[in-house]
């Protein structure tokens, strides 16, 4: 009778205490690897890069922002990453510095790094990396004849390639079609692929997370990234996949 009386406390404590774990705040349940065609940001930013692939954005846990504001990035830790972070993962807007991967570390690096897989930084950019080569976004789009030029797609034809090759749904994101051009076409710019806590392909409608955070006086729900104006892509619109200049 001790004996069970002694497992039963035990077993109460691993309850306790995995609720205590599941309700911390920033305890992410999914991670977005998100990639971005160069050319349709860099329209919208004014940068002059030559890159004809489609590169790194950042792996993006879906709750969390600033965890850790004393976790310093430190580029000496990840020396042996740069070569292939200057490729894959490259700061599009100042591409001579480490701006962008501090910027990357401190915003969601620090909250991905709840788990153990990525609790440094270099286990944090290096699993970003071999996520990035994993899914191979770029073979892939070419594999299905997706390609940079002045044809447009439907929207359909680029998300079933994607989803019938990954078989997951994934989150395609456009820029949407300026009025001043008077063409109604919208833009591929960015590409949300999404993982479990384990690394396995996940769809990236699933384990959506309520929490928002607010930034003046407009609430955002956590994982919700707006940058250089992409949204996702309307379903009934054509898309536009500009080639390099």
């Amino acid at each position: 009778m001790r004996l069970s009386s002694t497992l039963l406390l035990c077993f109460s404590t691993a309850l306790v205490s995995s609720a205590f774990v599941l309700s911390q705040p920033h305890m992410w349940t999914k991670l977005i690897l998100t990639q971005q065609w160069p050319n349709t940001f860099c329209s919208r930013e004014h940068c002059h890069l030559n890159i004809s692939y489609w590169t790194l954005h950042g792996l993006w846990p879906d709750k969390g922002i600033d965890c850790n504001s004393s976790w310093h990035f430190n580029s000496s830790l990840i020396e042996d990453l740069i070569p292939d972070m200057k490729i894959s993962w490259p700061d599009l807007l100042h591409p001579s510095t480490s701006s962008f991967w501090k910027y990357e570390w401190c915003k969601h690096g620090t909250c991905a790094a709840k788990v153990p897989s990525l609790n440094s930084q270099h286990k944090y950019f290096s699993k970003a990396l071999e996520l990035y080569h994993k899914v191979d976004l770029n073979s892939m789009l070419k594999k299905f004849n997706i390609i940079p030029s002045e044809k447009y797609y439907s929207f359909s034809d680029i998300e079933t390639a994607i989803e019938t090759f990954y078989g997951v749904k994934v989150k395609i994101q456009c820029v949407p079609p300026s009025a001043s051009k008077g063409v109604d076409v919208q833009t591929l710019g960015q590409i949300e692929i999404c993982f479990s806590p384990e690394f396995t392909l996940l769809d990236c409608d699933k384990h959506i997370t309520m929490e928002t955070i607010v930034r003046g006086d407009q609430a955002i729900p956590m994982g919700v990234h707006k940058t250089s104006g992409f949204s996702v892509c309307d379903h009934n619109m054509p898309v536009y996949y500009p080639a390099v200049p």
